[in-house]
């Protein structure tokens, strides 16, 4: 507890949070959950980054890792150290852990569309995040269980994330942190190093990062964010805090294009629009 981050792991000093305080909340928020629904395990997706690996120690500082099952779900392109790291995290924490393939049933599903051999390395990214969740929810049902999600605040706002794939759960301790404040929290509770250190990846295809792929630095992104979103800055007031302005354009962009992602499905209102049921929890029986 109370670790330092490890050099060359750069949090921004605006986005520095008290890491007690903050696995206080995710302490109190995850036995809510288990409280209010009554589910005997938490449901887990480990990929060997450090989002999962986070959400698995603050799962079992909460409940214990008796209550977790662990599920590493790899396809035929992921990179070896993924399982790797994977396993530590498990290992470490003595949580149970499953294994369940997903290259025959993602490339099933490739072969079964019209332009399957064509599908782009994006495309076949999202089918596996899919039939990730596919597993995940299988065995939240064979355990009792609630899938936890692992996606951070900055994925959720620039829309790095796949509907129904990933981003899909039933309860996420960690969808307020940025990027940079998951690395801070991660230090704190001991995730291993080379997990905080190396470089974010959905591993996609070998050798591809997030920050290459998306061209940003995190640190930088979450500054931006930082003040578009939280602080509620324009554009120009943004860049004339000495960033690239097609850079905080470009973000503010993204967040605006992946805003879909972050609301449940609209309904057209064909009848009385209120969808409250308050008034079924005050109403007695008769």
């Amino acid at each position: 507890m109370g670790r330092q981050l490890p050099p060359g792991v750069p949090v921004p000093d605006e986005l520095l949070l008290d890491p007690e305080a903050t696995l206080q909340i995710c302490r109190s928020f995850i036995r809510a959950q288990f409280a209010a629904t009554g589910a005997a395990r938490a449901i887990l997706g480990i990929s060997g980054g450090i989002d999962s690996a986070l959400v698995a120690h603050l799962l079992a500082d909460a409940l214990g890792p008796e209550r977790i099952v662990g599920v590493i779900m790899p396809y035929a392109t992921s990179a070896a150290t993924s399982r790797a790291d994977a396993l530590q995290v498990v290992e470490k924490l003595g949580c149970a852990v499953e294994e369940v393939p997903i290259t025959a049933a993602v490339d099933s599903m490739i072969s079964a569309l019209p332009d399957g051999g064509a599908t782009t390395p994006i495309r076949r990214g999202n089918i596996a995040a899919r039939a990730r969740m596919t597993a995940l929810y299988d065995r939240s049902a064979l355990h009792r269980g609630l899938v936890a999600g692992t996606g951070n605040k900055t994925e959720y706002l620039i829309g790095y994330t796949t509907l129904h794939g990933d981003a899909a759960c039933a309860f996420n301790p960690i969808g307020d942190l940025y990027k940079s404040q998951v690395r801070l929290l991660a230090a704190h509770l001991g995730v291993p190093e080379q997990i905080i250190t190396k470089a974010p990846s959905a591993d996609l295809w070998p050798g591809q990062t997030d920050e290459s792929e998306g061209g940003f630095d995190y640190p930088t992104l979450d500054r931006i964010l930082l003040r578009l979103v939280d602080r509620r800055q324009s554009v120009a007031e943004t860049a004339a805090e000495g960033f690239d302005l097609s850079l905080v354009e470009r973000v503010r962009g993204m967040v605006l294009a992946s805003e879909f992602k972050r609301l449940l499905p609209p309904i057209a209102s064909i009848g009385t629009p209120n969808r409250s049921i308050d008034h079924l929890r005050n109403a007695s029986a008769s």
